[in-house]
Parts: C-alpha cells; structure tokens; sequence
C-alpha cells in the first residue's frame, strides 16, 4: 500500500542572499497576483549580521530599523522536476528602503552600481559566468576513477534531473561533470549580463541542494569537504563588451591577447586581490584551499593556461569558423561558495574599475606555479603570496582604503564583526572539525 504525499498549496520564496552567501527570505502563496508579490515583505537590516551558524553578531542596527524584499519577477522560477515532494518556487529580489530605494546591504544593488558606474565612465558591460564545484557527503558507494562514467552514473538519477531542473529554472546549464575529487562534481552554465550570471549561480546552489534532497544525497559546496582532499572552487568568468554590443576582451596583437582596457581591468584587480579575498574566500574554511599547489589561487599572478593563476585567461577552440572575439573570456579563481556571487563580483568589477581609471599597466604573463619561482623572481614579477588565512584577509581588506571604502561604514562595520564572530565560533576547532562544520551548512 502507498501512501500519497500530502500536495498542499504552493508557496513562493521572495530569496535574498547575504554577505556569508546564504540564501534566506520568507513565503508566500504561489497563486498570489503578480501585484500581490510585487509589493514584497517585511525585511530586518540586523540579518545582515548573521554568521553561516545563524548566531548574530554585534551589528549597527540590533532591533531597529525596517526593509523590504522587493521581488525582480524577471528572476521568478518554478522548478516541478523533483521527486515525491511539491514544486520549488522562488523569485530573487533585491533589499530596498521603505521608500523602494536600494539599500546599502543589498549585494545585489551592490553589484548593479558597481556595473553602471563602470559603463557610465568607460561605454564597457560584463558579461559573465559562474562555474561552481560541489560535493556529495558520505555517500554509500565505492569510490569511482576521477573523471569516469563510473563516477556519474553512479549518482543516477541526480545529474539528469539537475540538468533539468536547471533548465527549467531558466538557468541554462551547458555541462555537469565528475570531477577530480571524490564524489565532486561540477556545474557550468552559459554566459550572460552579470547580473543574471549572479542570479544563476544563486540558483544553481540552492537548485543542486534541492536535487540532491530529493535523491537522498547530502550535496555540499564547502571549499573543502576534508583537510586533505580537493578543493571546491568558484570561477567567475568575465569578459567586456563595448557599447555597441561588440566584444571587446581579445586582442591578437597584444599579450595574451588581452585588449589595453582588459590588461587595465586586471591591474586593478591584481593590486587591490589581497583585500578582496575578505569578500570572495570569506570563511575559514576557504584557506585551506587557497594553498600553493592546489590549482587554486595562492598569489597574486596573471596567466594563460595556467591554473595556478589567480586571473587566468581560458582557452577557447580556434577551429575554422570560431569567433575568437566573443568565445575569449578571463576568470577570477580565488573565489568559492562561501562567498556571496553579488558581493564577490560587484567587488571584481570595483576594483577593475580602478584600473581602468588611473591606466594601470597590464600585469606580466606567469606561465608557471608561483610557488616554483624564488622570492626574488616572484618580486621581480610581482607575485605577492594573497592572505593565508581570514584573519590575514580580513587585515588586508581593513588596509586598504579604497576597497573597504566601497562598503557603506555600517555594513562593512557589520561584516568584519560577523566575521570575527565567525572565526570565535571556529576556534579550537581542528581542521577536519571545520570543514565539517562549514560542510553542515554550504
């Protein structure tokens, strides 16, 4: 005899995404009228403050002060795809002021500023991508060769409906994989304006969760599931065009092939990269990923097939018929899921920015590990080791001026107090005690 599950109304998540990375939100009716749903819901500035243990931290707001989740129904998806439980709704909304103005603590306005203000002083747009890594917990089977079938098929049915949840979330999936880790796999989709790219890599976290639940699988996009395994990165691809729509990243006859605004671009970033590891490898447990040797990001270096790079520009195939121009792209790769995809590239774009305003020149091409050369070389070079810690990260971003100065005083007051209170819940832990500790929470 079966038993049905009880069907129930369906209800719509209004989803916003905070500074740890987390999505959160509240419910309503899913038969509510777009009017209905426009007018969102009561929001606190205070949550802003809660650390991925869901202990507030000292913040500038404690009790007071009200907010609203404004819903974007451009971003409004149902996913029916899932077994034995009711479809997932959702929209993605961006945190506003009671009079509907953009809050200082939303990522997404954030990121939204960050892109006008770079096309309202140089005509360029980002288009861009999210490539995420995540894992499955303890699983009951035997391990499976990296890369193979084996290790795919194994999981059946859970990346066929990922795939098509994705899809039917409007997300665009071009490709999951087994990956190099144990029971790793990795998730790419199409590219496209940044912040759609942003709101995608947003789906795809909480999609992958959903999936794996309904399949029985405890999936997890922790930097590092265990001290000694592979990591679980976050690269976010990015490239320019003018403003005609024309692609303007590559560039033949210079090096790399990168265009003079792009070489630009990069400087910034590289100056500014110790700092804006406090907002893209946010957590404690990012560190022993961000390692040399790891394929991560350990130095502040620009390369070219090189995935010790912490800027790398990807190949892209140059077979007859290809357009170069517009396949040519770069990625950011000391990033990972503990980090908000808004906050993250938002702070990519600002820094670039700077760049691009004060003619940085373009940094050299590193066709090696970093961690190869002499400290001399890598001074010659200007390779700088980024922080090898939270702490150290959290240093750097309070340093530099011109990237903590892009956060309103209160909220980068809230975060460095979220994230010390972060680091207070994790002392004493040993390293296998915190990656699992993050690991029951991304």
């Amino acid at each position: 005899m079966t038993t049905e599950l009880p069907v129930g109304d369906e209800l719509l998540a209004l989803l916003t995404t905070d500074m740890t990375g987390l999505t959160r939100g509240r419910w309503i009716a899913a038969s509510s009228p777009d009017k209905t749903v426009l007018k969102g819901c009561g929001w606190v500035p205070a949550n802003l403050a809660l650390t991925p243990f869901d202990v507030i931290a000292e913040n500038p707001w404690g009790s007071s002060g009200d907010l609203r989740l404004k819903p974007d129904l451009a971003t409004r998806f149902r996913v029916s795809t899932l077994p034995e439980t009711t479809a997932l709704n959702g929209v993605l909304c961006d945190i506003t002021n009671l009079d509907g103005t953009p809050w200082h603590g939303c990522g997404r306005s954030f990121l939204k500023a960050a892109l006008a203000d770079l096309e309202r002083e140089t005509g360029l747009t980002v288009t861009a991508a999210f490539e995420q890594e995540f894992q499955i917990r303890e699983p009951e089977w035997e391990q499976a060769p990296s890369f193979s079938l084996a290790a795919l098929r194994r999981a059946d049915p859970f990346a066929p409906l990922l795939m098509a949840a994705l899809r039917e979330a409007g997300v665009e999936p071009e490709m999951v994989l087994a990956e190099y880790g144990r029971d790793q796999f990795e998730l790419v989709c199409g590219p496209s304006d940044a912040v759609t790219a942003a709101d995608r890599a947003v789906l795809i976290r909480e999609i992958t969760r959903e999936v794996g639940r309904c399949c029985g699988l405890n999936t997890t996009f922790v930097p590092k599931l265990t001290p000694d395994g592979v990591g679980n990165g976050l690269h976010i691809h990015f490239s320019f065009r003018d403003k005609d729509g024309t692609p303007v990243t590559y560039d033949p006859a210079r090096p790399g092939r990168v265009s003079e605004a792009t070489g630009h671009f990069v400087a910034g970033v590289m100056r500014h990269m110790p700092a804006l590891v406090a907002l893209t490898a946010p957590s404690a447990v990012s560190y022993q990923r961000l390692k040399p040797h790891h394929w991560s990001a350990a130095y502040t270096a620009f390369g070219a097939l090189n995935r010790e790079a912490s800027v790398r520009i990807c190949p892209v195939p140059e077979g007859q018929g290809v357009d170069i121009a517009k396949a040519f792209n770069l990625e950011y790769r000391a990033a990972d899921n503990t980090a908000s995809p808004y906050w993250a590239l938002g702070m990519i774009v600002r820094a670039g920015l700077e760049g691009l305003r004060h003619k940085l020149p373009q940094p050299p091409l590193v066709g090696m590990d970093p961690a190869s050369l002499s400290e001399s070389e890598r001074e010659k070079l200007g390779l700088h080791r980024l922080p090898a810690s939270l702490p150290e990260a959290l240093a750097a971003f309070s340093a530099d001026e011109t990237v903590s100065g892009w956060l309103h005083p209160d909220v980068r007051r809230s975060y460095l107090s979220v994230k010390q209170k972060e680091l207070d819940l994790v002392e004493g832990l040993i390293d296998a005690e915190i990656c699992s500790r993050y690991a029951s929470v991304y």
